[in-house]
């Protein structure tokens, strides 16, 4: 995928930034699909700074107009959606401060997915603005970590990448297991 994206950057020129960011709008919209495939393509193509700096714009309006378009939506089924989680649980009852510190924890805390975070912002009492800074805020430490592992990973010898790849495979491979259970 990344290959993909890396020789849509090529063809693109100086629009490349910009596709980087409607890319980044739609996986956030979806909420489910991984950006780390983006984020290695965006520091492959733009260099580890200009990279990550695109990230954060993309992933920070996606997450922005995701909440929008999530707000209009939710309240068709927001009774109908059960929250199992006790942090997201505390999120949708939550506003002012409160909400904004939280939003940005639940950001940085890696087991919580973006999209449920944005989700639930959405159905909860938060305003768009602070939910916007806090959402940024929270980003911004992730992608960091998320940047550094990418470049650590693309700088790995074709042996360190084959062991990562059978690690993830065994970790999924687990984790499918137990969830099962």
């Amino acid at each position: 995928m990344e290959a993909h994206i890396l020789a849509w950057f090529e063809n693109s020129g100086t629009l490349a930034i910009w596709i980087s960011i409607l890319l980044n709008i739609i996986i956030s919209f979806l909420g489910v699909v991984p950006s780390v495939f983006l984020t290695a393509a965006n520091i492959s193509f733009f260099g580890f700074g200009h990279g990550l700096l695109i990230s954060i714009l993309g992933e920070a309006f996606g997450a922005i107009i995701s909440f929008y378009l999530y707000r209009k939506g939710i309240n068709r089924v927001k009774n109908k959606i059960a929250i199992k989680n006790k942090f997201l649980d505390r999120l949708q009852n939550t506003q002012g401060m409160e909400a904004f510190f939280l939003i940005i924890a639940l950001r940085i805390f890696p087991f919580i997915p973006s999209g449920m975070v944005t989700l639930v912002s959405a159905g909860s009492k938060v305003g768009i603005v602070n939910f916007s800074i806090a959402s940024t805020l929270g980003k911004i430490p992730a992608l960091l970590i998320e940047a550094y592992s990418v470049k650590q990973v693309l700088d790995w010898s074709l042996q360190g990448k084959i062991i990562l790849g059978l690690l993830s495979f065994f970790m999924v491979v687990t984790l499918i297991k137990r969830f099962r259970k």
